[in-house]
């Protein structure tokens, strides 16, 4: 869609305007509001640049202006900037050219605003169970390095027969009372390296995805955010008037989940080879493990009514309800999982520590 404009080269990146966060929100928002109300592109800019106090912005949108004022459509103006994604992008050429900038806009508008409430959902539910976690890390960590070493040499000095569990725990007291300083931080930097590359490098993120996929309980948030989003986005394409395989390769772009992304990948290619939703439905493997058998009926009795983009934004409605719902229970549902881990943590120091002691005052009254 945008070859005849590859020539010329981005001023940015489109990760490189990623900081700017609610900035982008602020110019999507704004340009929506002062378009919808008559007012010219270059007089809106303007309004825009002066209710922002970021001089990035400021010039972010006088360059926008500039290609503007050189004969640039507004979409193209913005592609430059690289502060939207392509599917954006398009939905405001798409606008342009059908005269319904200002509608399209609002959809771009509130798409943002979806991915901006999904991503916040998933990291409010994550944020206790983390936080618990690193508590009970750092205590862990704690114990292990300033009073293991003290135990250790307390019970070599008694010179009794240690349990194997106690034993381990010395070992580790003694290792770390030689070499904490570096051990210590060693091992936190291979624990986050070992995050990074299992849950974000980009070639092996996919195991991380794979454990997230098949764990009981984020495998219902995963299937439930991506059909809440897979029913909002392509119902919104489509009534902005995007077509429908260029819809499905946008939603397959904004998916993080490497099963969904194949799924789409197929979907966009059994669509663009004439296929309706229903036999591509039937020909995918493991569909209804993505898509739930009466979400894909529903989806099919939409196509053949041809209300299929007020069907599939209903659906994404519906999910984004459920999903909100999960989400506020997943810390109660992880409490007590996390409660047993700490309280395991916790009863292999205290046996490791009572076990021999009990050991001691036995042989002290023989």
């Amino acid at each position: 869609m945008f070859k005849k404009v590859e020539t010329k080269k981005k001023r940015k990146s489109f990760f490189s305007n990623l900081l700017l966060g609610s900035s982008k929100d602020y110019i999507i928002e704004n340009l929506t509001l002062l378009a919808d109300s008559g007012m010219g592109m270059i007089t809106a800019l303007d309004s825009i640049a002066e209710g922002t106090s970021s001089k990035r912005v400021k010039k972010i949108i006088e360059d926008i202006k500039k290609d503007i004022d050189a004969g640039s459509p507004l979409w193209e103006a913005l592609y430059f900037s690289s502060l939207f994604p392509e599917k954006s992008i398009s939905l405001i050429k798409i606008g342009e050219k059908s005269g319904r900038l200002t509608d399209n806009l609002k959809v771009v508008s509130e798409q943002q605003q979806k991915e901006r409430s999904f991503n916040s959902k998933i990291r409010g539910a994550l944020l206790y169970p983390i936080f618990v976690l690193v508590v009970a890390v750092v205590v862990a960590i704690s114990i292990s390095w300033f009073i293991l070493p003290k135990l250790a040499t307390v019970f070599t000095q008694l010179k009794v027969k240690l349990p194997l569990l106690t034993q381990i725990f010395i070992n580790i007291g003694i290792f770390l009372g030689a070499n904490g300083s570096w051990a210590v931080p060693s091992f936190i930097i291979a624990f986050l390296l070992l995050i990074y590359i299992i849950f974000f490098f980009k070639f092996t993120k996919g195991i991380g995805q794979f454990l997230v996929v098949h764990a009981p309980i984020f495998k219902k948030i995963i299937q439930q955010m991506e059909i809440a989003r897979f029913g909002y986005l392509l119902g919104s394409l489509l009534d902005a008037g995007m077509p429908i395989v260029e819809s499905i390769r946008s939603i397959k772009e904004t998916s993080s989940f490497y099963n969904y992304r194949k799924f789409y990948t197929f979907l966009e290619s059994s669509v663009e080879d004439g296929n309706s939703f229903q036999t591509s439905f039937s020909k995918y493997r493991g569909i209804k493990k993505l898509i739930p058998s009466p979400i894909q009926q529903m989806i099919v009795a939409a196509e053949q009514s041809g209300h299929l983009s007020t069907s599939l934004k209903k659906i994404g409605n519906v999910y984004e309800e459920k999903l909100e719902d999960t989400t506020k229970n997943l810390s109660v549902i992880l409490e007590p999982v996390l409660l047993v881990i700490v309280w395991l943590g916790v009863m292999a120091v205290a046996l490791a520590v009572i076990v021999p002691l009990y050991g001691l005052i036995g042989g002290l009254q023989q």
